[in-house]
């Protein structure tokens, strides 16, 4: 089932999710309406915050070579925790809860996580470049914060200038 994605400046967002602590059917469900959702807006990312869920919870599943996401690579995240990080990267970061603005974000180039799969098992791994980042922009909004506050004061008034723009276009 696709969710609705809230979306800025929805105060849901900022909202600090909560850890996972029971691995069932509801959790499970969650997780496949989330990746439906996920592919349903051509995203590579969603944290169940975005659905309005306050779980500390994020699925990945990056385009591959072919240009498609296969299943096989997506990624089941629950209650992760950044265990190393290593050096910095520069990416052009958009988020489907923050629609048709993208902007260079600063972050680490390699982590190391360890987090839950759907069913409780603990995962630890190293992650580099797009799966890195795509990971850390995902649980930050974990933590209730989105890419934008991440953006230099001047790209940040750019933002708000085009966001109340676009707000009167709608009206």
């Amino acid at each position: 089932m696709v969710l609705e994605i809230i979306t800025y400046p929805d105060k849901r967002l900022w909202e600090v999710s909560k850890p996972v602590e029971v691995f069932d059917g509801s959790l499970h469900a969650l997780l496949d309406n989330m990746y439906e959702t996920m592919l349903a807006r051509d995203g590579i990312g969603l944290a169940a915050i975005q659905v309005a869920v306050p779980l500390n919870v994020l699925i990945i599943n990056l385009v591959n070579e072919e240009g498609f996401q296969d299943k096989a690579e997506l990624k089941e995240v629950i209650n992760p925790v950044i265990l190393e990080k290593n050096g910095t990267t520069v990416y052009k970061e958009g988020c489907l809860s923050v629609p048709e603005f993208y902007e260079e974000v600063e972050r680490a180039k390699a982590i190391t996580v360890r987090y839950q799969d759907r069913f409780g098992k603990v995962i630890e791994e190293r992650l580099e470049d797009l799966w890195a980042i795509a990971m850390q922009h995902e649980m930050d909004h974990l933590a209730g914060k989105l890419f934008i506050e991440k953006i230099s004061y001047l790209k940040r008034k750019k933002f708000d200038k085009e966001f109340k723009k676009r707000q009167r276009e709608k009206a």
